[in-house]
């Protein structure tokens, strides 16, 4: 697996720190991010997953949040000034970002799309996000996750 992706090359321009992290990807093991937690000995609450949703079958998001978290769906709408929101298709959202499902990141887009960063987030000292492939994570401050990104920090967590 190249370590040089869209993700990696973005955050290489943009001059910030940031560290690789490789982990065995398993498609059929449960839930992907706390996967990549246990493998990196990270806590569960700093790895993210990244999930591209449309806002009234629409708008694009990219949702960046704790991959232990249950998204609240209509908290993304509602911060687009939308009523729903639901997953986007895996094809079509490969074909906007570039990424296959389950490598998704939100840096390198091919289309930047808006990413919302989930305020659960802010709190970590450094989170895991995926870095343009399935099995490989980037270790980055949350606050340059942000800033990179021009994301919203929102709550987005199901209650």
């Amino acid at each position: 697996m190249s370590r040089e992706t869209s993700a990696t090359l973005f955050l290489e321009k943009q001059g910030v720190p940031f560290s690789l992290h490789d982990y065995e990807y398993n498609p059929n093991g449960g839930l992907i991010g706390m996967q990549a937690a246990d493998a990196i000995g990270a806590d569960p609450g700093s790895v993210l997953k990244t999930l591209v949703v449309e806002i009234d079958k629409k708008q694009p998001a990219c949702v960046v949040a704790p991959a232990h978290q249950k998204l609240n769906l209509k908290k993304v709408a509602a911060l687009f000034g939308g009523r729903n929101a639901r997953m986007m298709n895996p094809e079509k959202a490969h074909e906007l970002t570039g990424y296959q499902s389950g490598g998704t990141s939100p840096f390198g887009q091919s289309s930047p799309i808006p990413v919302v960063l989930s305020q659960d987030a802010m709190g970590q000292e450094a989170v895991y996000i995926n870095a343009g492939h399935q099995g490989f994570v980037v270790r980055i401050s949350p606050a340059d996750a942000q800033r990179i990104t021009d994301a919203k920090v929102a709550d987005v967590a199901a209650d």
